[in-house]
C-alpha cells in the first residue's frame, strides 16, 4: 500500500505518517514547509522530504491512497495532478474513518474539555490492558505518538470541529460516525472559521445526527446550551447518557472523589477536569470497565500536555501551564486553580493568539472570564495581528472587554518580562495560558 500525504508536516498528519510507515506502507510525502517536532519526527523516521515544495511529477498512477492536510490549498499542484490521474484523495478524517469501519469507534467532541477526556479515556483503557487505537491533538505520558491504526477492536478519537481538508471544508468530526459519542459542552469559538453562533450550534446537530443507529451519546448536562440543542434535537435510536459533577472534597490541594463509601484522591483537578472524567467514565463503562476500576486507573493521571499541566514547583509557588484562549477555558483555568489553592495568590498571564481572542469584536465574550485572579495580565503580539492581517487591536478594547479591575495589559514580550520578574514570588501560583509562545518568551528563567 502507497500513500501520499499533501502537507505531511502537520501536527497530527505526520504522526499518521509514522504510524502508517510501521504498519508497513509505503509512505512518502511533501509540504512547503516543515517546524520543530514534525521534522525531527519525521527525520527520525526517514519521512523528511529532502526539500520542501511541492513535485507534482511525483504524483503517480501507483499510489493507492493520498492524504491531503488541512492547509493545503485548491491549487495545490500535487492535489490538481492527483485529481486529474483519479486517485482515491482522503481528508485525514475520512482516512481514519476508513481504517475503522470494523471498529467500536469512540468519538469525543465539544467546545472544551475534548482532549482531556480522550486522553483520561486512553490512560484507563491502557492500564487496563485494552487493545484500542486512538487519535488525539496532544502529547500524552505513556504514549508514543498521538496516532495509531492497528487491529485494535476500538478507536478513540478527539473529534474537533476545524475543516477536514480544502476538498471538505466541512468539521473533521463529521466524518468519524461514533458508536459512542461524547460532547462535553458548547462555546462559541474560532469566529473565524464559524461566523455565528447559530452556525457554530449546527455542526453540533450534524454531528448527532452521525452517530450510528443504537449508539450512545454521552453529554454534560449542566452545560445549559448543550441541555437546549440536544432537547431540541431528540433521536428515538440512539440512547442518551447525561453526567454531572461528581461528589468531591479537596483536601491540602488535592481533590478526592467519593463514592459507595470509598474515596478516590485524583492527580488533576479543576471543576472542568471533574466534568472531564465523569465523561470517561461513562465511556469506559461502555467499554466494559467498571466505576470503581476507573476510578482506581486514573488516580495518577497527570493531565495532557499544556492542560494545567504543573511546570515547576516550590513550596513556595506552583507554575501552571495551559492551552486555555476561549474565554469558557480562560474562566475554567483561572477558577480551577483559585478553588483548588484559596489561600495562594493567583497571577493569571494570558496570550491572545487565536484569530478569535485577536479580534475586537469578539473581546467582549471574555468579560469576567479573570475575574478571580488576583492579579490579571492579557499579552498581545502586535505581528501575530500583523500576520493574520487582523485589525489593529487596542490596549482599550482589551480592557473594556475584559472589564477586570487592575487588568495590565501587555504587547511587547521585553515589557512582559519585566513585569513578570517585578511580580511577588511567595505563597503564590502563576498560570500561563495561551496556545502560543508569548513572543518567545523563556517562562522559568525569569521565575527563578
Amino acid at each position: 500500500m502507497w500513500v501520499h500525504f499533501i502537507a505531511i508536516g502537520g501536527s497530527v498528519m505526520h504522526q499518521l505518517a509514522i504510524c502508517l510507515k510501521n504498519k508497513g506502507y509505503k509512505i512518502t510525502g511533501s509540504d512547503d514547509e516543515i517546524f520543530e517536532p514534525a521534522a525531527g519526527n519525521l527525520k527520525a523516521s526517514n519521512l523528511l522530504p529532502v526539500e520542501d515544495g511541492w513535485f507534482p511529477e511525483k504524483i503517480n498512477k501507483n499510489i493507492d491512497a493520498i492524504i491531503l492536510g488541512m492547509h493545503a490549498r485548491k491549487d495545490n499542484p500535487e492535489l490538481i495532478k492527483a485529481t486529474e490521474l483519479g486517485l482515491k484523495i482522503y481528508s485525514f478524517p475520512e482516512y481514519i474513518y476508513s481504517q475503522s469501519l470494523s471498529k467500536i469507534r469512540v468519538a469525543i467532541a465539544g467546545s472544551h474539555g475534548k482532549t482531556t477526556t480522550t486522553a483520561m479515556v486512553m490512560h484507563v483503557l491502557k492500564k487496563e490492558k485494552k487493545d484500542f487505537d486512538f487519535l488525539v491533538g496532544a502529547r500524552l505520558e505513556g504514549f508514543s505518538q498521538s496516532v495509531s491504526i492497528t487491529d485494535a477492536p476500538i478507536i478513540v478519537c478527539e473529534a474537533d470541529e476545524y475543516p477536514a481538508s480544502t476538498l471538505e471544508p466541512r468539521p473533521k468530526f463529521h466524518f468519524l460516525y461514533p458508536h459512542i459519542a461524547v460532547i462535553t459542552g458548547i462555546a462559541w469559538d474560532h469566529v473565524n472559521v464559524f461566523p455565528t453562533f447559530e452556525f457554530y450550534l449546527e455542526q453540533f446537530v450534524i454531528f448527532i445526527n452521525r452517530i450510528e443507529p443504537h449508539g450512545i451519546l454521552i453529554y454534560n448536562e449542566a452545560d445549559t446550551q448543550l441541555l437546549k440543542l440536544i432537547n431540541d434535537h431528540k433521536r428515538k435510536d440512539i440512547t442518551y447518557l447525561p453526567y454531572h459533577l461528581p461528589y468531591f472534597e479537596i483536601e491540602d490541594g488535592v481533590s478526592i472523589i467519593k463514592q459507595d463509601e470509598l474515596k478516590y484522591p485524583i492527580s488533576v483537578f479543576g471543576i472542568h477536569n471533574l466534568l472531564n472524567l465523569q465523561a470517561a467514565r461513562l465511556v469506559c463503562e461502555k467499554l466494559n470497565i467498571p466505576s470503581d476500576r476507573f476510578l482506581k486507573a486514573i488516580s495518577d493521571f497527570k493531565g495532557a500536555s499544556k492542560r494545567l499541566e504543573l511546570i515547576y514547583s516550590t513550596n513556595k509557588m506552583n507554575v501552571y501551564r495551559d492551552f486555555a484562549h476561549a474565554p469558557s477555558k480562560v474562566e475554567a483555568s483561572v477558577n480551577a486553580v483559585k478553588d483548588q489553592f484559596p489561600q495562594r495568590k493567583l497571577i493569571a498571564i494570558l496570550e491572545l493568539h487565536t484569530y478569535s481572542s485577536l479580534s475586537g469584536k469578539f473581546m467582549k465574550e471574555y468579560k469576567s472570564t479573570m475575574d478571580r485572579a488576583d492579579e490579571a495580565i492579557v499579552f498581545y503580539s502586535r505581528h501575530a495581528l500583523e500576520i493574520k492581517k487582523l485589525p489593529l487591536l487596542e490596549p482599550s478594547d482589551v480592557e473594556n472587554g475584559f472589564q477586570k479591575k487592575g487588568l495590565k495589559v501587555v504587547t511587547e514580550t521585553s515589557e512582559l518580562e519585566i513585569l513578570i520578574r517585578s511580580l511577588e514570588k511567595e505563597n503564590v501560583n502563576f498560570l500561563f495560558m495561551s496556545s502560543g509562545d508569548y513572543g518567545g518568551l523563556a517562562i522559568l528563567p525569569i521565575l527563578n
